[in-house]
Parts: structure tokens; C-alpha cells; sequence
């Protein structure tokens, strides 16, 4: 998510208004729901000071507004956080290891990234039982979702191979 479309959801989770928002911000009163907008649609980027003072605003971290770097465990700790909000990917756990799960109740709950999940999964563990060589599983990721249609060829037709041979 781009720190425009950040700075939004921490509005709106703040029940701000975009000129509300631009005052706290110290920018005057004839441009501040304007100068907001343009942050949010992105055609104006925040500088750094800017940044750490909407932070301030909203009580969070800078890095909860920021571009996350996933090069970096903050960045991988927003970049979830940030999955939780917009997907409802989730933390649990699971015999005593961290696992991420969708929330079938949060409202922007969506079963095509749930399916897409369990596709990975399901290429995963071929990987893992070694039914698949880490070429291909590289292959499957990085062609991703080019892949994701051969694969559910590969599924459909392994369905319809069992059931011929079942009957």
C-alpha cells in the first residue's frame, strides 16, 4: 500500500477530515484539504519531517505510514500488519510456530486470495514431499499468476484422470 492510501486509512481510522488532517499539519487553511488529497491520490509525496509529524498525528509509528521495506524485519512487520488490515491475513499459531491465516469475518475477507493461498500451500508441500523440484517451485512462484492457470489445468486433469480410473 502506498503511504498515500496509508495516510487515508489512518484518516478515515481517526475520523478525520482532509482539512482537519492539513491544519494538525501546520499547513495553512486555504490549502490543507487540498495538499492532503494530493497526498492520498499520490500525486504529492510527504516529506520526512511531513511524515513524522502525521505519525505523531495519528499515534504510530513512521514505519506504519511509510512504504514498507521488506528488507528489514520493521519493514515485514508492517507490511503484515498492513496485510491484516486490507486482506484479514492474520497471525496465530500453530503447534507452537507463528502461522498467518485469513479471517473468514473480516470485512474485506476475499476468498480469491484465500484460493490462492491454498494453491501456494498445496505447491509447497510438493516441494517439501519432494514430488516437485525447487526449479519448479521457483518457476511457479516467480511466474506467478501466468502459472496459476496451469496449475489448475494440471489439478482439473488429475481430478478427471482418478475419476476415470475410480470408475
Amino acid at each position: 500500500m502506498a503511504i498515500g492510501e496509508r495516510i487515508r486509512w489512518f484518516r478515515d481510522r481517526a475520523g478525520m477530515k482532509q482539512a482537519e488532517l492539513g491544519h494538525e499539519l501546520g499547513i495553512n487553511n486555504k490549502s490543507a484539504d487540498s495538499r492532503i488529497g494530493q497526498y492520498e491520490i499520490g500525486a504529492r509525496t510527504p516529506k520526512k519531517d511531513a511524515v513524522e509529524k502525521l505519525a505523531q498525528i495519528f499515534g504510530v509509528s513512521d514505519a506504519a505510514l511509510n512504504v514498507p521495506d521488506i528488507d528489514t524485519y520493521i519493514g515485514i512487520m508492517h507490511t503484515l500488519f498492513t496485510l491484516e488490515d486490507r486482506y484479514g491475513l492474520t497471525i496465530t499459531t500453530l503447534q507452537g510456530q507463528p502461522c498467518l491465516k485469513m479471517d473468514v469475518n473480516h470485512p474485506n475477507y476475499n476468498m480469491t486470495l484465500a484460493e490462492d493461498l491454498i494453491a501456494w500451500s498445496k505447491i509447497k508441500d510438493r516441494l517439501t514431499t519432494g514430488s516437485m523440484r525447487k526449479e519448479e517451485y521457483d518457476h511457479w512462484r516467480y511466474c506467478y499468476p501466468k502459472d496459476k492457470v496451469e496449475e489448475q489445468k494440471k489439478e482439473l486433469d488429475e481430478m478427471r484422470r482418478q475419476q476415470v480410473e475410480e470408475n
